[in-house]
């Protein structure tokens, strides 16, 4: 992970931008384990994974929505980049 940055608002989404030399791999590694609900142009894919719902960019950027503090989503990130 390069940089994590949380959004304003009611909802509490946390964006995750990947290191740019390991992009493609983490963008790889979480494709093979969530579930892909909506894919746009393969550029951009909804995904869920174990009830949390988010979107992966190929840029190397991903916004989880819903993420209630920094445990759970090194958790959730731990267990899709492994």
């Amino acid at each position: 992970m390069a940089r994590v940055e949380g959004t304003c608002g009611a909802e509490k989404d946390v964006i995750v931008i990947f290191k740019y030399e390991k992009k493609e791999e983490a963008v790889a590694r979480i494709l093979k384990k969530a579930h892909v609900k909506n894919s746009i142009a393969s550029i951009i894919y909804e995904l869920t994974y174990n009830g949390t719902s988010f979107r992966l960019y190929t840029s190397g950027k991903a916004i989880f929505r819903g993420i209630k503090n920094r445990e759970k989503l090194n958790e959730l990130l731990t267990t899709l980049l492994i």
